[in-house]
């Protein structure tokens, strides 16, 4: 068996790639250390990995008998899964169509898609339609809005869709498998990269919303994590402004840094499951437009 004999080249790229890695993960380090930190410490002496006073005040704030910090988790949860499934099929449906030549006007589509990412009708008409489709004051305004596909994703999958063969196609359609059947026991198995790729986008774009929130939710019941988090961060600063000369000295700093390590959770864990699809399906995707 051959073996690969360490070599000072070898030794040195190992070196090289062990501090990139240790500079990529030192920032997260430092929010989760900072997370801990007093407010005081943290004012005195700035962002530490070492801070001189250590307290779980920020973590109180945030899960109390009284927090609407679970319910909020439940509704990004639901609204990420159910938006980023829905989202996820819709794309693949919009890809594998344009990629089919049995398609007889998939270029003017893919015109007509590949225009909304150079142009937008703004904020208003987005508004007036959530509107239209009941999407306000529900759960549903947290997930259709966004469900107008993003045509980058649409594009991946679209030019990972061509690099299959033709022959595959054509041997199901002489089998006798019609078009549903080819496109989902056939090619969606052959684009899970790919569809991996556009699932971590959808999901990263579903949690981290807080704009639909903002426009479409009033009720406190229905307002994702995003939205909360910014909420309580609010009431913070304007108890830290009305505070003067008075012993409250609400973690600031630190409740920022717990937020996002709150909020940061639920991806870092999603990562590793889509990661050996990522790479090839941002790559195979990209070959070609």
């Amino acid at each position: 068996m051959f073996v690969r004999r360490a070599t000072p080249g070898l030794y040195a790229i190992r070196l090289v790639l062990f501090f990139y890695a240790l500079v990529c993960v030192l920032p997260f380090i430092l929010i989760l250390v900072t997370s801990f930190a007093t407010e005081t410490s943290v004012i005195r002496n700035g962002y530490s990995f070492f801070p001189s006073e250590l307290s779980l005040e920020a973590y109180r704030m945030l899960i109390n008998p009284s927090s609407s910090l679970p319910g909020s988790y439940a509704v990004s949860s639901f609204s990420t899964l159910v938006g980023t499934l829905i989202g996820v099929a819709i794309t693949y449906g919009a890809g594998y169509t344009l990629a089919n030549r049995q398609c007889k006007y998939r270029n003017a589509l893919a015109l007509y898609f590949f225009v909304t990412m150079v142009f937008s009708a703004g904020m208003v008409p987005w508004y007036m339609v959530s509107r239209a489709l009941g999407c306000y004051d529900n759960i549903w305004a947290l997930i259709v809005p966004s469900l107008m596909f993003s045509p980058f994703n649409m594009f991946l999958v679209r030019n990972f869709v061509r690099e299959i063969p033709d022959s595959l196609n054509e041997s199901a359609r002489i089998d006798g498998a019609n078009e549903f059947l080819i496109a989902v026991r056939i090619y969606f198995p052959l684009c899970l990269p790919v569809l991996a790729t556009i699932t971590l986008f959808y999901a990263i774009g579903y949690w981290n919303n807080y704009f639909n929130a903002v426009m479409l939710v009033n009720k406190p019941e229905l307002f994702n994590l995003q939205m909360l988090l910014f909420k309580i961060q609010s009431e913070i600063k304007m108890l830290s402004s009305v505070a003067v000369g008075v012993t409250v000295n609400p973690p600031r700093e630190s409740f920022k840094m717990a937020t996002c390590v709150v909020t940061m959770g639920p991806i870092i864990l999603l990562y590793p499951f889509l990661q050996r699809y990522f790479v090839k399906g941002m790559t195979v995707g990209a070959v070609k437009g």
